[in-house]
């Protein structure tokens, strides 16, 4: 009886209570006398009134809002995802899905579902979220500035990005005086509408210029350095300017201005000498910690809404106080990356993308329905690159930089990308500009962040030089290079003894590279060198345990299989060792659900199939990053799976098929270089009917004794297995093992499957 006390407990109490309730609201009924109208309900159609409830639901605002938020993620990443395969800033794809969902084109060809989608009422919600965003996202802007950067490279850095500002800022007022009659809105004089075409044509996306430098590898060179150097002058010196330009517009003079002006110079001078002490002085004592209490994060929190509403009632735009309050944050590494960890993704995945749709929303593209106005689009978009590509490029030039170096300054400077659009925003806020003027300059925006790869890509090619790193190293063709990718530190000591056990005698012929990349969207400019270190500590600490001199290899991607693929396929390399991203013990199910899963959410998987490379991996056993690379890599390449391999002393190779000879290859360097004992297994006969494994293997047998063991056992059992330590096998006796023989493959030490 006493196990059931509590199920009996349970039903007393809620069948007694439910039956109390339900004779409350039947006697309650007779209280209601005529308060209620006759109830008609009864008599209704049921599926009427769940329809009619469901359609109130589904216009509900926070419905409404919800459902935007949902397709504006969905369009933005997939958007972004293509821009980002064809070599394009993420945000470029963003921006465009922002159109897309605008008035340009599902308002023109679905004008009812964007009516429902996007009613007029419910854009006010949607500019909130999107300005909070934008507020979080500047605050991660400031926090990206390093400010040393500066003090290092001040005096050619500042030189070239005051006249990257100055002749754009000049030549924009020079258009605005061509077009002002045309396009100023009615009631804006000339020194407003001027000011912000001047400020419009001289932003740089200091963001999207640091990505593009890191992923191209420039990060470590001295044009890089400088470039990053001239961003963050340019970051600075714009924002300063906008914030003054935007006091100038809402007093409407210059000299009515003085008085937000004075109140901005105040707010400045009150943040460094006030609040920056404060804060350093809260970084000092959390800084060293991995992690930061709730307190601390509400103080930073505080302060970040404080200056922003600050800058809002001054006149010069929250967005600058966010900016602001993100320059002055502690300059501590560490406690930048956990703050930026803590906003970023909010900010940029799920609240910007909201900013992109509501300036999309903006954005009529059908506006620009003349020859006419499609030149002045030309021309705004013809000077905004003379004034900032060739002007950036003319003042490194007078500075010293080679005509390549001075031209790649100016193309990295001519990227606007995010930055500019936030400024246009606020113009058009303003009532600065018009609709008009706005699309053509988002059109111009678009063009010129677009442009920047394939100019770079250009430039390269016409002065036919590359980038040379601080630790460029001469390739020696004599040698064995092996180079070894891994993701965490475990993988890459795994891969690093593999490597050792391959060389370990050859030394003086033999090299071993460890390359780790990294997400550039990751990364910020200010701990790039704390994460190489990171990444490379434990790495370096086995290869001076196994006494090994390796060199090393970082890079920031968007597209790290792609990014392994192009620096395996370009290096000269004899080997490329990489670790799997998932196990694949479980054999042939687990193998086909990858192969079936992947193949539908992967688009990437789509277009192999049109290529025809689908067929070498009917049933891959490799997760989709590791499968995208061997399917590309032109060199050897092995795959290890590693379960803890600590040592290579124990190894077995099973010959599945007459292919499989070159394994024998890889089986003679470890018995060479590491004394390995190596087990042949001859699943199918081939040891003793196929001349060439034959003789191969009965020369290693000659030659090294104690070192070679022949097995004709064609399934192995856990005995055997618990001894070995590595088992090699080629790429395709290992997907007819994992089809054919899966009974004794979810016992095998460690595998390191090889494509020749």
């Amino acid at each position: 009886m006493k196990k059931y006390k509590n199920t009996l407990f349970y039903f007393g109490v809620t069948g007694g209570f439910t039956a109390l309730i339900y004779w409350i609201v039947r006697e309650g009924k007779n209280l209601e006398g005529n308060k209620v109208g006759i109830n008609t309900g009864a008599n209704s159609d049921s599926w009427s009134e769940f329809l009619t409830s469901m359609v109130h639901n589904v216009q509900e605002p926070l419905a409404i809002l919800l459902a935007q938020i949902i397709m504006i993620i969905l369009v933005a990443r997939l958007f972004g995802w293509v821009f980002k395969k064809i070599g394009q800033p993420t945000v470029i794809g963003e921006i465009i899905a922002g159109i897309a969902l605008g008035p340009s084109l599902l308002g023109m060809y679905f004008p009812d579902f964007f009516q429902a989608l996007f009613p007029e009422n419910s854009l006010e919600n949607l500019k909130f979220l999107s300005q909070i965003g934008l507020i979080l996202f500047m605050f991660v802007i400031g926090m990206e500035l390093d400010i040393k950067v500066l003090k290092n490279r001040a005096k050619e850095a500042i030189v070239i990005s005051h006249a990257s500002i100055v002749i754009p800022f000049a030549l924009g007022i020079g258009l605005a005086y061509l077009v002002y009659n045309r396009f100023a809105p009615e009631g804006t004089n000339f020194l407003s509408f001027s000011l912000f075409m001047g400020i419009a044509m001289s932003i740089t996306a200091f963001p999207v210029l640091a990505r593009i430098v890191q992923e191209r590898g420039m990060h470590k060179t001295k044009l890089g350095a400088i470039v990053i150097t001239c961003a963050a002058a340019d970051d600075i010196t714009a924002w300063c300017l906008l914030a003054v330009v935007i006091a100038i517009v809402k007093a409407g003079t210059f000299e009515s201005s003085m008085y937000i002006i004075s109140l901005a110079a105040i707010y400045v001078l009150l943040m460094i000498y006030l609040v920056k002490p404060f804060l350093k002085r809260i970084g000092e004592l959390y800084g060293s910690k991995d992690s930061l209490s709730k307190p601390v994060v509400a103080i930073f929190f505080l302060i970040l809404i404080i200056s922003s509403y600050a800058t809002e009632l001054i006149g010069i735009h929250a967005l600058f106080g966010a900016f602001m309050t993100g320059a002055i944050m502690p300059d501590v590494p560490k406690f930048r990356t956990v703050f930026i960890a803590k906003v970023e993704d909010v900010s940029v995945i799920l609240l910007l993308p909201l900013f992109f749709v509501f300036t999309g929303l903006r954005t009529e593209i059908g506006l620009i329905n003349e020859p006419y106005l499609w030149k002045v689009t030309g021309l705004i978009i013809l000077v905004a690159v003379v004034g900032k590509f060739f002007g950036s490029a003319l003042a490194a030039k007078f500075v010293g930089q080679s005509w390549r170096n001075s031209l790649t300054i100016g193309a990295l400077m001519n990227t606007r990308g995010l930055m500019e659009l936030v400024v246009l925003n606020i113009g058009l806020a303003l009532g600065v500009l018009t609709t008009e003027v706005f699309t053509m300059m988002v059109i111009m925006a678009l063009v010129t962040t677009f442009m920047t790869g394939p100019a770079l890509d250009l430039i390269n090619f016409i002065f036919k030089t590359s980038d040379s790193t601080e630790n460029e190293e001469e390739i020696d063709q004599s040698k064995y290079r092996v180079l070894i990718s891994f993701g965490n530190n475990e993988k890459g000591k795994s891969l690093l003894r593999l490597a050792h056990s391959l060389v370990k005698k050859q030394k003086e012929s033999t090299s071993i590279t460890a390359l780790h990349l990294s997400l550039s969207d990751e990364m910020h400019s200010f701990n790039m060198e704390d994460k190489e270190k990171s990444s490379f500590n434990p790495i370096m600490k086995e290869a001076a345990t196994l006494d090994q001199e390796i060199s090393t290899v970082f890079k920031p991607t968007l597209d790290v299989e792609n990014e392994i693929v192009d620096i395996a396929n370009q290096g000269d390399y004899d080997l490329l060792l990489v670790g799997l991203g998932k196990s694949i013990f479980e054999g042939t199910i687990l193998g086909k659900v990858i192969g079936f899963t992947t193949r539908i959410i992967n688009p990437e998987r789509l277009l192999d199939k049109f290529t025809g490379k689908e067929g070498l991996f009917v049933n891959s056993p490799f997760e989709e990053r590791t499968r995208q690379i061997v399917s590309r890599v032109k060199l050897p390449i092995g795959v290890l799976i590693d379960k803890d391999l600590k040592e290579v002393n124990k190894v077995f190779v099973p010959i599945y098929k007459a292919e499989d000879s070159f394994l024998i290859d890889y089986a003679q360097k470890l018995i060479y270089n590491n004394n390995t004992i190596v087990a042949f297994l001859d699943m199918n006969g081939h040891m003793e009917s196929n001349f060439v494994i034959e003789s191969a293997i009965g020369s290693l047998k000659q030659k090294f004794p104690k070192n070679v063991i022949l097995n004709n056992e064609s399934i192995l059992y856990n005995e055997f297995l618990a001894m070995q330590d590595l088992m090699i096998v080629s790429l395709d006796s290992w997907i007819d093992l994992l089809s054919e023989s899966p009974e004794w493959l979810s016992a095998v030490p460690s595998v390191l499957i090889i494509k020749s």
